[in-house]
């Protein structure tokens, strides 16, 4: 238990353990809250599809029915053109004929005009308006047969006989039959189109132009169409009932014909349709859903939120005092940046630090804590020159051509002495030796003391020290927590301090949080800087001021508040206001 315990310690630099295991529940719950968005996205989408699927089904069956009905009107349309045109030429034929009335070679030619005919079903002749003869009474068997008066004369003179007895057709009704001259036909009433329309269209109606004094109701149809709709070229609704009206071009021939069906009769007929146009409708809301999720949840992914973070200022920076051991005196603090997602979770630096190294942008946490240090202890810094703020500065900074620049011209900006800013490398960060070397070399040319942080857990040995010629060494926390134990690195903690006073090095050693441990240190002839919470935990700018005020027995340092829009002004001052 007590390995488990020192193991989180040193994973959760600088927090208790119950409040890393808290930060770790907390970016749990974040996970958590995050998928639960997700579904609940993908779920509303895929439901939003179901919906859409069903709108696409109902309109595109509608816009097919439309399609459908009039290519039905206009197919009986055509077969009524077809009709017309051969009641008129039967109709001309027969007044052409250069034969008696009712002779044999008349009578022949009337049989051969309705043995040739699709639609007719008698052929005769009249004479003072009476029928002398026909193709199915013959000549010898008329009686009481004067026409009576026609329902109707069209434009051509034709005149039209609906139904009526003399002209009746044995078990049909509806027949029609038109005079033109001296001779007549009997219409067969229903031909091919009117008789088998396609099943989805089966009401069609056909109106005669000369009717409009005389509606008619459609069948089944509870809102009626006006009756200019039915004698025009036109697709129209009216209700829930979707109209189709096509009318003939021919000058010989006065009809319109309508098809006409209910939207629920369309649908019905279309409903197996429904199930594909649900099931690619939900599909493609969920892929949606999902993809959206991800597309959100990646701009919200832990990167995006720390470079929005960076770009808005929200990164904070704590301090954490530096003390001479065996005085108990402050000599300097160390800035460590803090950061809080979008969702109120506190994340260690040790987990965005590392993003930023390896997506490539610490550099801009490196300028930011530069810049709010500046700010925040600028005037602490020029009234106390033995004073000292340390900022961690990343491998990648080293790399940086323009990071010694931006680092003197913004100490000029503050008027605040080189000297007054330590530069702390983790020994990971001075991992390339030859550019490690020739950094700190510029770096304490400058004016900087130049730190190796958390030694002794990666790369040094002597002669490394020697050449990258650093002014103080950070002790790594596991040597300290090994005081008073039995583990190994008690023993190696004599070597290293032996070593650094050969060196000519300060030490500074990391996490002393008891007295036993600060005992030890002070103990020693060679002077030991620590660092703890034995001593301070991070804190912020303001609450620092008031420790620093009350172990120095001086009056109140005067804070500065620094805003986000101040720091990137500085920033811009300085011109670096680019790399945000």
């Amino acid at each position: 238990m007590k390995d488990f315990y020192r193991f989180l310690r040193r994973r959760f630099r600088g927090s208790l353990p119950v409040e890393s295991g808290c930060r770790l529940l907390g970016i749990k719950r974040s996970l958590k809250i995050r998928a639960q968005g997700a579904l609940a996205a993908t779920v509303l989408a895929t439901g939003c599809g179901v919906l859409a699927g069903c709108w696409i089904w109902r309109e595109a069956t509608l816009s097919m029915t439309a399609g459908r009905l009039a290519h039905e009107a206009a197919r009986v349309m055509s077969e009524s053109d077809t009709y017309a045109l051969e009641v008129h030429r039967t109709l001309d034929a027969v007044n052409a004929s250069r034969y008696p009335y009712c002779s044999e070679e008349d009578m022949e030619l009337l049989s051969h005009l309705l043995d040739t005919s699709r639609f007719l079903k008698e052929i005769g002749r009249i004479h003072d308006n009476k029928i002398v003869c026909s193709t199915m009474l013959g000549r010898e068997h008329l009686s009481n047969n004067e026409l009576p008066k026609p329902d109707s004369i069209g434009t051509d003179a034709v005149k039209a006989f609906r139904d009526s007895p003399i002209f009746r057709l044995p078990n049909i009704k509806g027949v029609v039959a038109l005079q033109a001259g001296d001779s007549y036909v009997v219409l067969y009433p229903y031909f091919d189109s009117l008789r088998e329309p396609s099943p989805i269209h089966r009401k069609i109606t056909t109106v005669s132009d000369d009717e409009r004094k005389h509606p008619i109701a459609l069948t089944g149809v509870s809102e009626q169409p006006a009756w200019p709709q039915l004698t025009r070229n036109n697709d129209f609704r009216v209700g829930e009932t979707m109209f189709s009206t096509r009318c003939s071009l021919l000058s010989i021939n006065h009809i319109c014909t309508t098809a006409y069906l209910s939207v629920s009769e369309a649908l019905q007929a279309n409903h197996r349709g429904l199930r594909v146009f649900i099931a690619f409708g939900g599909l493609a809301g969920a892929f949606f859903g999902f993809f959206c999720s991800v597309i959100y949840w990646r701009n919200q992914s832990m990167e995006q939120q720390l470079r929005r973070a960076i770009h808005r200022d929200q990164l904070s920076v704590v301090y954490q005092p530096i003390v001479n051991v065996a005085s108990r005196r402050m000599v300097g603090a160390e800035a460590l940046a803090r950061w809080t997602d979008e969702e109120g979770v506190a994340i260690g630096p040790d987990i965005f630090i590392k993003i930023a190294e390896e997506r490539g942008f610490v550099g801009e946490i490196t300028r930011l804590v530069v810049q709010r240090v500046l700010c925040e202890f600028g005037a602490t810094l020029r009234d106390n020159p033995d004073f000292h703020v340390s900022i961690n500065v990343a491998a990648a900074d080293l790399e940086d051509p323009g990071f010694p620049s931006m680092l003197e011209q913004s100490l000029e900006q503050a008027s605040v002495s080189t000297e007054s800013v330590a530069i702390e490398l983790t020994e990971r960060g001075t991992a390339r030796h030859n550019l490690a070397a020739e950094a700190i070399r510029q770096l304490r040319q400058r004016g900087h003391s130049v730190h190796i942080d958390d030694f002794g857990t990666g790369y040094s040995s002597l002669a490394y020290l020697h050449d990258l010629s650093v002014d103080a060494i950070k002790i790594d926390r596991a040597f300290t927590q090994a005081i008073g134990t039995e583990a190994v690195t008690v023993a190696i903690l004599p070597q290293i301090l032996v070593m650094a006073e050969t060196l000519g090095l300060d030490v500074i050693m990391e996490g002393i949080e008891t007295d036993l441990q600060a005992s030890y240190f002070s103990d020693l002839e060679q002077p030991i800087f620590g660092q703890g919470w034995l001593f301070g935990r991070p804190v912020p700018a303001d609450e620092f001021h008031r420790l620093l005020t009350e172990d120095k027995k001086a009056p109140p340092v005067p804070v500065t508040v620094c805003e986000g829009d101040k720091t990137h002004r500085a920033l811009r001052l300085i011109g670096h206001e680019n790399h945000l």
